[in-house]
């Protein structure tokens, strides 16, 4: 049975009926030519989201990824340091002391499982060192995922994959030029390392273009368009919050009244809409804030985005 035929026979009701109308509707939107965007928050890379989200996007279905800095990086960590990885069995009953025990190992904690820092950290440190030092001596400033691209792109550390390449969900996207977005790039763990080489004078902040950059190019990609886009939306925060948000800066700052809302919305969270919760506010409030239609297919799926997810891209894919 496939993936589509078991969500179509068992996913009635409930969060799991709203599943498997947002998949279903999703497929018609694709299958009538539209386009998909996708917004990563949490830890999905780290949870190998690539498994299942590199497919979709080497069979077409994505047109651009909006992500924070962890995710475009942990992607690229589990690729050359899967080995490495420590997996934790039971989280919940980790005491104090056991993080400490952790943090002397320099296994970084994310939730059951725990990234090495000199297998994964530091390895991509030092080749990413070597890419940010020529382009800066090249008088180059790019974007923070286009050194990660070129990184892999170079094949600087195709011998050392220790993950499967066909689970990369970042080297997908680079091999197909695929637009991506890394709003607040700075908070990630690559992002604080670049910072700490400017303040030792090693690096220019200029190298890496900031998250105004980021907007103008996502104006351009969203003005020109040629599909109606569907938002997936993975969690909430700075992900999905940045993306969404060009639709009024066209319409409401720019005064380009004839650019189209977005298509189809889907949000997958755990997070219940309360005052200040805004990465649980319910769709419908998208309305008032000039990103949505109120005829715009919308769903909220309340559940946790690493078993979701991976079941809406396996839905689209028919797998």
């Amino acid at each position: 049975m496939t993936v589509r035929a078991f969500v179509d026979e068992h996913y009635r009701h409930f969060n799991a009926g709203t599943l498997r109308r947002a998949a279903n509707s999703l497929v018609d939107h694709l299958e009538q030519g539209g386009g998909l965007f996708v917004t990563l928050a949490g830890a999905m890379s780290t949870a190998e989201i690539g498994r299942s989200l590199a497919q979709m996007i080497r069979a077409g279905h994505v047109s651009a990824i909006s992500c924070t800095g962890a995710n475009l990086e942990e992607d690229v960590f589990h690729l050359v340091a899967r080995d490495a990885y420590v997996s934790v069995s039971s989280p919940d009953d980790l005491t104090a002391e056991d993080e400490v025990a952790l943090l002397e190992q320099q296994l970084n904690r994310v939730t059951d499982v725990c990234i090495p820092e000199e297998e994964a950290i530091r390895k991509i440190e030092h080749a990413l060192m070597e890419v940010w030092t020529q382009a800066q001596a090249d008088g180059e400033s790019l974007l923070p995922h286009r050194f990660l691209y070129r990184l892999l792109l170079s094949d600087a550390l195709r011998s050392s994959y220790q993950g499967l390449p066909e689970h990369s969900w970042l080297l997908a996207a680079a091999e197909s030029d695929l637009p991506l977005y890394v709003p607040g790039w700075e908070d990630s763990t690559l992002g604080n390392i670049f910072a700490a080489r400017c303040s030792q004078g090693i690096l220019s902040p200029e190298l890496v273009l900031s998250g105004t950059h980021y907007m103008t190019h996502l104006m351009d990609f969203y003005r020109h368009s040629t599909q109606p886009l569907a938002f997936l939306q993975s969690g909430g925060g700075i992900a999905g919050d940045f993306p969404i948000c060009v639709v009024p800066l066209l319409h409401q700052d720019l005064g380009e009244v004839d650019v189209p809302l977005w298509a189809w919305f889907c949000q997958i969270t755990d997070a219940t809409a309360s005052y200040g919760g805004y990465s649980g506010a319910p769709p419908n409030e998208k309305i008032s804030w000039g990103k949505l239609g109120p005829d715009t297919p919308r769903f909220n799926i309340q559940s946790d985005a690493s078993i979701v997810l991976p079941l809406i891209f396996g839905y689209v894919l028919d797998l």
